[in-house]
């Protein structure tokens, strides 16, 4: 197996996030994108789809540019990252353009309609992402209950029940993969009625 591309995407993945935390968990970020890369795995090993997930973060979580990201994997890699950051209108947010609690909503409708749209390797990409959000929901879910949504910029459990369930119908596409069963599971657990 051939996974020069994977390395690289990695290392990249690894300098590009560089004493980053993933925010309020009190562990290295790269744990996010290495988890996503993981999920990725059990459903293709398109080694491009699997550097995207490694990559999904980049562009908009540190001062990587989408050229960047071009010139070093290829146009198909930096259009999943492109299409797996969190914009409205196409344009990046970042949370230094714009209050991120003012535009929650309208970057998670954003998001969900994108999704829906989205080609299949982009969802793939995605639900690497996606689901490792989910897996870490659940996991601080048991640990605090209600009391997580707290450390969000938006406060209401509602509001993100919301979100991820617009996320698993725009994902349904791979309603037949281990990874969109475990999000659906993961989802109905914590936003139990």
């Amino acid at each position: 197996m051939d996974t020069e591309l994977l390395d690289r995407a990695i290392i990249f993945a690894v300098q590009a996030h560089h004493n980053s935390e993933r925010r309020g968990k009190g562990f290295p970020y790269i744990v996010h994108p290495m988890e996503a890369v993981e999920i990725v795995s059990t459903i293709t090993p398109d080694q491009e789809l699997l550097a995207a997930a490694a990559l999904h973060d980049t562009i908009e979580d540190t001062d990587v540019t989408v050229e960047q990201l071009r010139a070093e994997f290829g146009d198909r890699i930096a259009q999943l990252v492109h299409a797996e950051s969190d914009q409205i209108n196409g344009v990046l947010f970042n949370g230094e353009n714009g209050d991120e609690e003012a535009t929650w909503h309208a970057r998670k409708q954003a998001a969900i309609d994108r999704l829906a749209a989205a080609p299949h390797d982009a969802k793939i990409v995605a639900m690497g992402d996606k689901l490792s959000n989910m897996r870490a929901i659940w996991r601080d879910y048991q640990a605090k209950g209600d009391e997580l949504w707290k450390i969000f910029h938006c406060t209401d459990k509602s509001a993100h029940e919301w979100h991820y369930r617009g996320l698993a119908a725009s994902l349904s596409e791979l309603s037949d993969t281990f990874a969109y069963q475990e999000f659906v599971r993961l989802i109905d657990d914590v936003f139990k009625k």
